[in-house]
């Protein structure tokens, strides 16, 4: 349905930051709910940030303060700014994108590793 291209992960120490784009390829980005989720190594994939159409953010409790999510809909780009990184927060970061009513997009996922 659409096609979503990760980029900005890479390995950050405790306390630093990193921002990550999600690039969509649709002409109607602007109708997309757009979600972060992550998921470590042995864990079930979970809830990081979500901006709906007209721009209302949620956040998952281990994030709330610390990440922003925000949109581009003219570059039809999601981010997500991820501030004061705890290692607690390395995992695979997957964008998401959800048209009402209609079945979600997924890419490919993105590695964050924050380590000292």
């Amino acid at each position: 349905q659409v096609q979503l291209v990760e980029s900005g992960g890479g390995l950050v120490q405790p306390g630093g930051s990193l921002r990550l784009s999600c690039a969509a390829s649709t002409s109607i980005f602007s109708i997309y709910h757009m979600g972060w989720y992550r998921q470590a190594p042995g864990k079930q994939r979970e809830l990081v940030a979500t901006i709906t159409n007209d721009g209302r953010t949620n956040y998952g409790d281990s994030v709330k303060g610390r990440f922003t999510i925000s949109r581009d809909n003219a570059k039809s780009t999601v981010y997500l700014q991820m501030n004061s990184l705890k290692p607690e927060d390395t995992a695979v970061y997957y964008c998401n994108a959800q048209r009402p009513a209609g079945l979600g997009s997924w890419g490919q996922g993105t590695q964050v590793t924050v380590s000292s």
